[in-house]
């Protein structure tokens, strides 16, 4: 989905007001019906935008969540990756963001219940109870299970609507979003590893209910095993360094955390020195951009990988 300017947004020469030396004096009554007539047009041209963005936004949403809902793996990535598209489009402005977040208190255009539902499932959920199937006419429904890339893209959508719509991490903690990651984390590849440390991030800031899950799944423990195991792919440490750091950084100053004895626990796993510098390190750049504080981030933890390697 690209949200596109809609062609009555745009001023043309024909519908340009003359300019005030080009036009004769006129009265103050002409001047406030000008004006009121002016502002009458700009609220009907901004109804239509946002009309029109709600349209565009829904109709995305209903197409990428039909194909989410397939029986066949394939579909459901096709679905996935039409809703990503479409997320990141989202998050170019912020009345789209505004309309997504109405969106997410339909049910039928929830995106994150059913990534838990579909793409999440394990294939042991679904063993048959019984062999009624086999004498009945109705053919027996058989679902795909989700492949690698599949979980890939679940993570990578959950992460985007955790990031545009702060509730949806409610919606993850009623579906155990937190046992449900840490399995990911343990039993997948790199690939769904490290959206899975991105995904992680999202639904724990400003979440005590999903922090106290993080907490109650030892999955500090589970994070640190990761970055002290050399035969880990390299990458994938550097993610553990940058997840401990963000989190750390967010847990700073919040006394209330439900994981605010991680400074204890980052001590006890990782060592005195490389807790030290993971603390003094998630101070950086809060006055920086963006982009900087994304290099910043990749230089700091890529420091607590050598401090790790080197103690």
């Amino acid at each position: 989905m690209n949200l596109k300017e809609p062609l009555w947004s745009k001023r043309t020469e024909s519908n340009e007001p003359p300019s005030p030396s080009s036009s004769s004096p006129r009265d103050p009554e002409s001047e406030a019906a000008a004006a009121a007539a002016t502002s009458a047009v700009e609220e009907l041209v901004n109804s239509l935008n946002k009309q029109r963005i709600y349209r565009e936004v829904t109709l995305a949403l209903r197409t990428g969540l039909c194909d989410v809902r397939a029986e066949f793996s394939f579909l459901r990535v096709r679905g996935l990756r039409f809703l990503l598209k479409s997320l990141r489009s989202i998050a170019q402005s912020d009345s789209s963001i505004t309309l997504f977040s109405q969106t997410q208190s339909i049910p039928d255009l929830q995106v994150v219940p059913l990534l838990f539902e579909h793409s999440f499932k394990e294939t042991e959920d679904e063993k048959v109870g019984s062999l009624d199937h086999i004498f009945s006419v109705e053919p027996m429904k058989v679902k795909s299970p989700s492949t690698d890339s599949e979980v890939a893209l679940a993570l990578r959508v959950l992460e985007g609507c955790c990031l545009l719509h702060p509730e949806s991490t409610r919606l993850a903690h009623q579906h155990k979003a937190i046992p449900v990651l840490m399995n990911v984390l343990s039993t997948r590849g790199v690939l769904e590893q490290g959206a899975c440390l991105d995904a992680l991030i999202s639904i724990l800031l400003d979440s005590s209910a999903n922090q106290m899950d993080f907490e109650a799944c030892n999955g500090i423990e589970e994070v640190a095993e990761l970055i002290r195991d050399k035969q880990v792919d390299e990458n994938l440490r550097l993610k553990c360094g940058e997840f401990l750091l963000l989190l750390i950084g967010h847990v700073n100053g919040r006394e209330r955390s439900p994981i605010a004895t991680i400074h204890e626990e980052v001590r006890r796993l990782l060592g005195e020195k490389s807790a030290s510098l993971i603390w003094a390190a998630s101070q950086f750049g809060s006055t920086l951009d963006p982009e900087q504080r994304l290099t910043a981030l990749h230089i700091q933890a890529r420091r607590v990988l050598e401090s790790l390697d080197l103690y």
